[in-house]
Order: structure tokens, then C-alpha cells, then sequence
């Protein structure tokens, strides 16, 4: 039997240990409910307001004194915040979402206000407890991460698969059994039973739905086709109104949005609580996932999927749609467009404007950020041009090539990772609506779209221009976003704008999307076994077989990288069908989030810092690139590896300003090396070596 003096030295060594802080997503959550910035918390604890990220996503801890300061703030907002336990009239008040368009029949999408679904929870059973088909990864044991805490309201994570037999696989190995045998049947055991859902991201936003996916052979079972037929892609088909499960969906009193019945279809129901009652599905026989975003997922075994889809959900978002489409629910997520405030007068909760939101009301562009289609531009006959701020499509003319360059037997292509999200970044774009200036005095702190003429800049010709995406100097006036011309500043060039339309409210909306998606894309790299620790040729070596270390995680990070370029892309989504007519007002324009000037603003900044890096590689190596395109760059080289050619200090440590190697956002990782020759050849023909430099494939892509 221990004596008191050992259970007092085992007590005083309790003592002596470091506070214990809660999880970072809780520490995220508490700050969040006492209405606390991170740049605010980062004053009062005398820190950075990246260190304060780094502890709310669990890449770092804080050290005393400022631990024992930290723990006792989280301290005393979790005896004022509790878990779930915000005050009944804030959630009840309403929170409009975008617009979500809707067939004749159906009404708008039910609004959280709106919605009730009473879950009873079903027995699991573990994959171990029960046959199921090997799964196909054959990753090597790692260490795990500490896992958020579970939401008690969705004890079985975000989604589930759905296989013919009735089983339902989701996250960490679970298997629910799913009795139903029609979608009506499965919606309503979603949605009372199982469980499945997640949290909202943003305190003032709203839960995930849940997401069922279904097999071909649960599709079947379900009464639907194992495959959509038609002239056009799958991914645009939709069953017919009279088909017997639309029918059905219409009859038990359940509406489909105007997507209708397609690979993915919501179906809703409007509430009489405060929860939401809606469900996604994804059929994968449909092509639900894209083989580009989701390579090979479609082919693994449904325990295998759901972990896939899993990962996907926890570190970004549940899928909804396309990896474009989840890229913007993402955005709104984040930043949701409205929040519970207390009216003055009445003291009633309504919804009032969320501050650095979108809002709820979409917002015609200036005519020339719009595409030559839109209203803004058809209706008022606009002929000043528009805005071309892409992503780099250019080679060097093979004139430029020098006897040095043509004696090196390599050429090497540097790839950017995720340039698009290092763009975001700390990214200052317009809130308000335009407002049309004439000879402004050009700010480059004030987002928007400026025309002034940068023909008479002269630059070395064998770097592209970095004022237009074929690299060719311009030749007369032109729209340019506030990155751009900022640039033409930088490089010691006086501008004056003719003309501008700038926007008086701005912030940075996309940051909190580009935290998340940065936070995914490292994390899923290092379960691949690219961490940051690793010196460039480790991770060179890290990177030549990532892939096959885990396909599965390798597929989460093709989808965490579609997802940054598909909803930068979605930003400027184009009307679809043979129908559309000039001039007329397409469905993507009705959402808040179809901001060209957005998408210009990350285009223009990532196309600049391509052209800095390239511009510093010149200063610092004597190196000219001989093609870009978006965000690869192909160099002559000595050798088949970057190591010989990346500017390194004598110390050993890569020369900053130039292109860098590591996983982060920004840095560069190694996309191909061909022989000179190869390239020659090509440029020589006017295609471009930087599309073809991962594969060496010589058949050029249509239209090229």
C-alpha cells in the first residue's frame, strides 16, 4: 500500500507538469465564441498572429509564460462558451444562404431556420467485425494525429458509402446497416438514424448535410439506372421528371433542386425547427467523381472511398458537387454572408450583414472585368476592352536560344505548388460594388481594374512580359488589375492610369480559404511522406514516389489541388448550354460569389510572382527559362536535376527570391526532365515544353 508521502510526491509531480490546452479546433472555436480576432488574441498574449494559427490548427504549442496565459483565457471562455451551448434565440435566427436556383415545382432550398430531423443513432459495427473486400491501400503505419472531437449531433462523421448488400461505410472503419430500399427509405434513415453530418466551419455558418454515396450496386437496389445514358457527359445528365424515383421523391413530399435528379442530387424538405433537413447524394456509376480530381477512387472498395472522401471532408469541406463547386461552397462556408444580430430597438435577433462577407446579393462587375456575354456589357454596348489577366501560356522565340543554352544535354520543369492558393494569401479584393474613376492617381493598395498603357516598358526578351499571359510586350492601353500594375511599379516604371473602376470596401475574404486549403495540402503531403523537415534532395526523393506510398491519400491531394484551381475558376463560371443567348442572365450569375474581379486578382498576382521569380533566377543564376505555362517553368540545365541549377548560398541554404523546393504553397517541386533536343524540337514547332515536360508524350493536345 503506498504512503502518503509517495501519493504526495506523485501529486506535486502532477503539479509540476505543463498545462494541459484543449484541442486546436477547440482552442479555434472558443476564441471564435467570445467574438475575438487572431490578430486581436495575438496583441494581448505579445505574439504573432501566425503563431496564434499555428496553435489553432495544431502545428505548433505555445511555450510559457505564454502557455500558462493562453490556458487560463481558454480557461474562461469555456465556462462562458460551452460546446453547444449558444443561446436558443441566436440560432434561431434566420441566416439567408446564396441563392440556389430551383425547378418550377420546387421551392427555394430550405434555410436553417427552416428544418427538423430528430437522429436516433444505429449500432456500428467495425469493418473488422464483418466481411468486407480488402481495401487497397497498402500504406506503412504512421503516426496519427490527434482527432477533433467528436460531435455528439454526428457521432459517424460527414458521409457514408453506400454498397448493394446495405452496408454503409464510413469514416474510421465503421459500417452502418442501412435497411433502405428505396431513396425516399434512405433519406429518411439519413437523416433519423444515422448519424451522419458535420459541423459548420464558421460560428455564423451552417452544418455540412450529410453525404451518401452510392455504389453502382446500391444505385440498382435504390431503383435507379447503374448508368446515366446520353448524347452529352454524364455529369450533365438528369433523370426525366417521369422517371418512378423522381416520382417517389415528389410524392413523399420531399423537392430536388434545379440540378434535378443528376450524379449529384440534393433532396430537401423544408422544416419546421431550426435544423436542416437535407441529404446529398453522389452516385459514382454517374461520374459523380471526376477521374482528373479523384484518380482511381471510383475503383476502390467503398471502405477504401469513404476514407478517401473522409480525410477530404474533415480537412476541407463535405463535397456538395465538383471539386470546383466544393473550392466555392468553401469560400461561403468560411465567410458566411450573414450572422445573428440583436435589433436596437426590438431586441429580437435578425440577420444582419457578416463583415468581410460577399453578402447575400450578387453584384454586377464593371464592364470590363465581365465576359463579352454578360448583361453589363451586351445592354450598354461597351467596346473599351476587358480585363485578360490569365495564367502564363508562353515560349521562348528559338532565335533567343544561346550556344551555351543549346549545349546542355537537360531540360527541367519546375512546378509551383497550388500557385493559385499562394496567391490568395493575405489577398486584398473588393467587397462593395465598382465605382468608375477618370485619370485616377494609381494606389496599388485599392483592389480593382485599371486601364493604362504599359507598351513602352522594355524587358529583357528572353523573360516573358509579365503584363500579359502570352508573355508579348502590350501594345497599347489596356485593363490591368491593381497586381499587375503594382508590378510595372516595382520595376521602377511611373504609370498613369486613364481610367479605373475601383471598390471603396475591401478585405481579404479568401484568407480563411486559403489557410484551410493550405493546412489540407501540407497535411495530406506529409501522410504521403513529404514533411517540411526534409532537406531538397530528401524531398525530391520523397516526392519521386509519394504517390505510391498511399493512393488514397495521393487521390485527397489531387482533390485538394482541383479544388483551389476549380474554385478560383468558378469565380467567372461561363454560361452553359446550347440555348444561352447573349446578353441573357445565366444561372451562375444569381450567386453572390460570381466575382471576376476576384478571380483577376489571384490570376494577376500569381502570374507576377511566376514573373519576380523568373526576373530573381535571371539576377541571381544568368538562367532563362525557355517555356512557362501557368505555374510550370521549364530551364536548360547541366544536369536532370534542379539541385544543379537552383541558387543555393554557401551555407547551403536556398537563395531566397528565386524558385525554392518544398511542400508548402508556392515552392516548387520537380514536374519533368527531357533532353534539350526534345525541347528544341518542340519549341521549334510552337508548342509549348512545359505541357508536355511531366510525360515527354510528343502528341500535342488539341488546339495547342
Amino acid at each position: 500500500m503506498a504512503s502518503e508521502e509517495e501519493l504526495f510526491a506523485s501529486v506535486d509531480a502532477l503539479l509540476e507538469e505543463e498545462p494541459q490546452l484543449p484541442p486546436p479546433a477547440e482552442r479555434a472555436r472558443l476564441r471564435e465564441a467570445a467574438g475575438i480576432t487572431q490578430a486581436r488574441l495575438a496583441v494581448a498574449l505579445k505574439t504573432s498572429t501566425q503563431s496564434i494559427k499555428n496553435w489553432e490548427n495544431g502545428r505548433s504549442e505555445p511555450k510559457e509564460p505564454r502557455l500558462s496565459a493562453y490556458q487560463r483565457l481558454l480557461n474562461g471562455w469555456a465556462a462562458k462558451h460551452p460546446a453547444h451551448g449558444v443561446p436558443a434565440t441566436v440560432l434561431a435566427a434566420p441566416q439567408p444562404e446564396a441563392p440556389e436556383t430551383f425547378t418550377s415545382a420546387a421551392a427555394p432550398e430550405a434555410t436553417e431556420a427552416e428544418i427538423v430531423a430528430p437522429v436516433q443513432v444505429p449500432a456500428v459495427q467495425s469493418v473488422s467485425e464483418r466481411p468486407v473486400r480488402p481495401a487497397t491501400s497498402r500504406r506503412p503505419a504512421a503516426k496519427k494525429a490527434a482527432k477533433p472531437a467528436v460531435d455528439p449531433r454526428f457521432p459517424h462523421g460527414p458521409l457514408a458509402v453506400l454498397d448493394g448488400d446495405g452496408s454503409a461505410y464510413g469514416v474510421d472503419g465503421i459500417v452502418l446497416d442501412c435497411p433502405a430500399t428505396t431513396v425516399v427509405e434512405l433519406v429518411e434513415w439519413t437523416l433519423r438514424e444515422s448519424g451522419l453530418g458535420a459541423a459548420k466551419l464558421n460560428r455564423y455558418g451552417k452544418d455540412s448535410d450529410p453525404l451518401i454515396v452510392l455504389t453502382a450496386a446500391a444505385a440498382v437496389r435504390l431503383g435507379l439506372p447503374e448508368r446515366l445514358e446520353g448524347h452529352e457527359q454524364r455529369r450533365s445528365l438528369r433523370l426525366p421528371e417521369d422517371h418512378p424515383v423522381v416520382k417517389q421523391v415528389a410524392k413523399a413530399k420531399w423537392q430536388l433542386t434545379q440540378r434535378g435528379f443528376g450524379p449529384w442530387a440534393r433532396i430537401y424538405r423544408k422544416a419546421q425547427g431550426r435544423e436542416r433537413q437535407c441529404v446529398q447524394l453522389a452516385i459514382l456509376s454517374w461520374d459523380a467523381l471526376d477521374e482528373r480530381s479523384w484518380p482511381g477512387v471510383t475503383e476502390m472498395e467503398p471502405a477504401e472511398i469513404a476514407r478517401v472522401l473522409g480525410v477530404y471532408a474533415t480537412r476541407v469541406i463535405t463535397p456538395r458537387g465538383s471539386t470546383a463547386v466544393s473550392g466555392l461552397e468553401l469560400m461561403t462556408a468560411l465567410r458566411p454572408p450573414t450572422k445573428a444580430v440583436q435589433d436596437p430597438e426590438t431586441g429580437n435577433w435578425v440577420s444582419g450583414y457578416n463583415a468581410g462577407s460577399l453578402g447575400t446579393e450578387p453584384m454586377d462587375p464593371a464592364p470590363p472585368e465581365a465576359t463579352a456575354e454578360h448583361p453589363v456589357v451586351v445592354n450598354s454596348g461597351w467596346t473599351g476592352g476587358f480585363l485578360n489577366e490569365e495564367a502564363y501560356q508562353w515560349v521562348r522565340d528559338v532565335d533567343l536560344l544561346t550556344d551555351e543554352e543549346c549545349t546542355l544535354p537537360f531540360v527541367v520543369g519546375l512546378d509551383l505548388n497550388t500557385a493559385f492558393l499562394a496567391a490568395a494569401a493575405r489577398l486584398v479584393v473588393g467587397l462593395s460594388a465598382p465605382d468608375h474613376f477618370h485619370a485616377p492617381k494609381f494606389n496599388p493598395k485599392i483592389p480593382g481594374s485599371w486601364l493604362v498603357d504599359l507598351s513602352d516598358i522594355e524587358l529583357d526578351a528572353r523573360l516573358p512580359s509579365p503584363f500579359t499571359p502570352t508573355g508579348e510586350r502590350p501594345t497599347g492601353p489596356a485593363w490591368y488589375q491593381t497586381h499587375t500594375v503594382a508590378y510595372a511599379q516595382e520595376l521602377g516604371y511611373d504609370v498613369h492610369p486613364i481610367e479605373a473602376y475601383l471598390r471603396r470596401e475591401t478585405g481579404a475574404y479568401l484568407d480563411p480559404w486559403h489557410d484551410r486549403l493550405k493546412t489540407a495540402y501540407v497535411d495530406t503531403l506529409a501522410d504521403l511522406g513529404v514533411t517540411r523537415d526534409l532537406d531538397d534532395r530528401q524531398f525530391l526523393a520523397a516526392m519521386e514516389q509519394h504517390k505510391q506510398v498511399d493512393p488514397a491519400m495521393a487521390a485527397v491531394l489531387s482533390a485538394i489541388k482541383a479544388t483551389v484551381k476549380g474554385g478560383v475558376g468558378k469565380l467567372r463560371e461561363r454560361p452553359q448550354g446550347k440555348s444561352y443567348k447573349e446578353g441573357e442572365r445565366w444561372p451562375a450569375l444569381e450567386r453572390p460569389t460570381w466575382r471576376p474581379d476576384i478571380r483577376a486578382a489571384v490570376i494577376s498576382k500569381a502570374r507576377v510572382n511566376m514573373h519576380r521569380k523568373l526576373n530573381n533566377m535571371a539576377k541571381m543564376t544568368g538562367l532563362y527559362p525557355l517555356a512557362v505555362l501557368s505555374d510550370c517553368v521549364v530551364y536548360p540545365s547541366p544536369s536532370d536535376s534542379p539541385l544543379d541549377f537552383l541558387p543555393y548560398a554557401a551555407s547551403g541554404k536556398p537563395q531566397p527570391g528565386g524558385f525554392r523546393l518544398g511542400p508548402t504553397p508556392g515552392l516548387a517541386k520537380l514536374e519533368g526532365v527531357q533532353s534539350m533536343l526534345w525541347a528544341v524540337d518542340l519549341m521549334e514547332k510552337g508548342f509549348n515544353p512545359a505541357r508536355h515536360i511531366k510525360g515527354g508524350d510528343a502528341v500535342l493536345d488539341e488546339g495547342e
